[in-house]
């Protein structure tokens, strides 16, 4: 399904995000997931990408097995960096001939064990000149849904990290979206009121099209410390950073406190319209589940 009929069907969208297996045995426990996930019935779901070729193929697989074994719209995540245009021109028949209807087309970083990659030899730079070649990829008609590839993009609450002139930062996302991207959706934050200031911001700037907050529950001690090391410049609350110092190491309280943490940011979401609210899920249930139940949801079709 195109992403402008999903939201055309949803106020309030719910979709999960998942990382692609490295293994044959993780793509069947993974798969097992998303088949628990599937009864909440989330408007999509969306599967990231690996620079590089480390995940790449990985990633065309496991969104054809959910189009093919679930009922759940598969997005697959797409980066510039380390392709060339004739690579993602192939990607992009390959994606159209199993009838994917969406993308969500990023700059990308190149992978850890080619940080000296030359980005001149990317066919393109910028997410947004991705989303222009999508676009006339779209016009060419080679994709059997008429209106082609649905479109999302990414973009910070906070702020992009490389970007600190944040008006500069809104010309940048203002060029995607008028290069003919059908929606945004934000990494992860933990303080609402840096949301509504983007959303905000973006009204005034013109941007018109749906954003999805980007919501991801702190569940370990370690897992908080990972986030800081790999989403630079994330802010932490000091009222969540202060209930989990109560928790003493108790690692079950720290999880319950991070899922109370999250569940809390989507009520007052909900509260206050936002379009939609993407689940980063690291591939495990339990927390997506317990925040939909304390938020009242059978399914997000009920939004």
């Amino acid at each position: 399904m195109h992403i402008q009929d999903v939201f055309a069907q949803h106020r309030t969208t719910t979709s999960f995000e998942f990382f692609p297996p490295r293994d044959p045995q993780a793509a069947e426990n993974l798969l097992a997931t998303i088949r628990q996930l599937e009864e909440l019935k989330p408007s999509f779901v969306s599967v990231t990408y690996g620079a590089g070729g480390s995940t790449r193929e990985m990633t065309h697989q496991l969104v054809v097995r959910i189009k093919t074994e679930t009922s759940l719209p598969a997005i697959p995540h797409l980066t510039c960096v380390c392709h060339t245009e004739e690579e993602i021109r192939g990607i992009l028949v390959r994606y159209a001939e199993k009838g994917i209807d969406n993308i969500l087309a990023l700059g990308g970083d190149p992978p850890k064990d080619r940080m000296d990659w030359d980005r001149g030899r990317d066919g393109f730079r910028y997410a947004g000149e991705l989303v222009a070649f999508i676009q006339k990829f779209n016009a060419s008609g080679l994709h059997p849904n008429p209106k082609g590839f649905g479109i999302g993009v990414a973009a910070y609450a906070e702020g992009h990290p490389a970007t600190p002139n944040r008006l500069l930062e809104m010309d940048y996302l203002k060029a995607k979206v008028d290069a003919g991207a059908d929606y945004i959706c934000t990494q992860l934050f933990f303080n609402n009121a840096d949301f509504y200031d983007f959303r905000d911001r973006c009204s005034l700037a013109g941007i018109n099209i749906p954003i999805v907050a980007g919501i991801m529950p702190v569940l370990s001690e370690k897992g908080l410390k990972r986030m800081a090391e790999l989403a630079a410049g994330m802010r932490y609350p000091a009222p969540l950073l202060r209930a989990i110092a109560r928790c003493n190491g108790d690692a079950e309280a720290v999880e319950r406190v991070g899922i109370h943490w999250a569940t809390e940011q989507c009520r007052d979401l909900l509260d206050h319209g936002v379009r939609g609210i993407h689940f980063y899920t690291l591939n495990k249930s339990d927390a997506t589940r317990r925040i939909f139940s304390s938020l009242g949801l059978r399914d997000g079709s009920t939004l």
